[in-house]
């Protein structure tokens, strides 16, 4: 196992020098900036967020494929910012597979064992014949990779990272090629694996469901910066930026002013409306809150409000819908008596104050 950090690690491209990370000049670009994170042994960590955000030069940087222009990356505790990728000890999964088409599966899997002896006690033969188990792909290392469907070559891959015994295991949206179905089924499968063997694991998606669902802890990036770093729950439940609020599942952003505050109540206005918040410091003047669509409810009795409905999706067990709320884009969930063939109308909906989750005061 690894423990993995980053600080202060930035990366630009076609920029040169420069004297400070937010220091690009026109020609560069700057797609890492000041970096820090802390990845715990045995953890399952996954960098999420939308494209050119920064997390694949991320991982390509803690593999040593990307020099950091400024920065320090170290595993255990050791300075391995100038150390090549092949001395790292790391397995990397991309998101091609980049099988070696005449090999066979068995041996695109040992291919990292003609660099590298097998873990200690153990043949060539039998870490190919246990890997493939482990991923359940046992009878099929005899195979060419093209007579495999691509879950399967994504497997092959995974156990070809694996061969030498890795203590990190980086992995570059390895599923982002496969339907839903077989992304969900696959992501469990390496989730199964990746305790099993107690590797620590950098998992790289744009997926948010997908990274709440996988992670032990994850950081949501934007622009090159990490916005924030948290257990799945907790960047759910408590975004510490609006980015982070509007970016991980559905939510409703309100900007409202403080108009009084007592020790159990912040009265909030937005756009003339009046809701009632949790207590905010006293010198609050102005507030940005979030509300999840579950948390807005026809039943709930405080903080309601009128939202005309212009889209319906069913979605099973609840109704998405999409509507305004004097201008602003509203999505709630409500259950599935409401008709998704009949989108037309009003609903008056409220939310506990409770439910409310501040995340900018000014």
């Amino acid at each position: 196992m690894t423990d993995l950090r980053l600080d202060g690690v930035s990366k630009r491209y076609d920029g040169g020098g420069g004297t400070s990370p937010d220091a690009a000049d026109e020609s560069g670009t700057l797609a890492l900036r000041d970096a820090d994170l802390t990845i715990r042994d045995g953890e399952f960590f996954t960098l999420v967020g939308p494209s050119g955000c920064g997390k694949t030069t991320t991982l390509r940087t803690i593999a040593g494929f990307e020099a950091p222009t400024h920065g320090r990356v170290s595993f255990d505790g050791d300075d391995v910012t100038g150390v090549a990728p092949e001395r790292r000890d790391v397995g990397v999964v991309f998101q091609s597979y980049a099988l070696f088409p005449h090999m066979t599966v068995a041996e695109n899997v040992g291919y990292g064992l003609r660099f590298r002896d097998p873990p200690a006690g153990t043949s060539r033969d039998d870490r190919i014949e246990h890997l493939l188990d482990l991923v359940d792909l046992a009878g099929m290392g005899e195979r060419d990779p093209a007579q495999l469907s691509g879950g399967q070559q994504q497997r092959v891959a995974l156990a070809r990272a694996l061969a030498p015994e890795p203590s990190l295991l980086l992995l570059d949206e390895p599923m982002s090629a496969l339907d839903a179905r077989l992304r969900e089924s696959l992501r469990r499968q390496v989730k199964r694996i990746q305790t099993q063997l107690d590797i620590t694991t950098v998992y790289v998606t744009h997926d948010q469901s997908e990274a709440l669902a996988i992670s032990d802890r994850l950081a949501v990036m934007n622009a090159g910066r990490v916005e924030q770093v948290g257990p799945p729950r907790e960047i759910y439940r408590e975004p510490a930026t609006r980015f982070v609020a509007e970016f991980v599942g559905d939510n409703n952003v309100f900007e409202g002013t403080v108009d009084e505050t007592t020790d159990d109540r912040s009265r909030v206005t937005v756009d003339g409306w009046t809701f009632s918040l949790p207590t905010l410091p006293d010198t609050a003047d102005r507030v940005t809150f979030c509300v999840r669509p579950d948390a807005l409810s026809r039943a709930v009795e405080h903080n309601r409000f009128t939202v005309a409905v212009e889209t319906t999706e069913f979605l099973g067990e609840r109704v998405r819908c999409n509507g305004r709320w004097n201008g602003r884009p509203i999505v709630l969930h409500v259950d599935d008596t409401i008709d998704e063939r009949s989108p037309d109308g009003d609903l008056t909906v409220g939310f506990e104050p409770s439910a409310a989750h501040v995340v900018d005061v000014e």
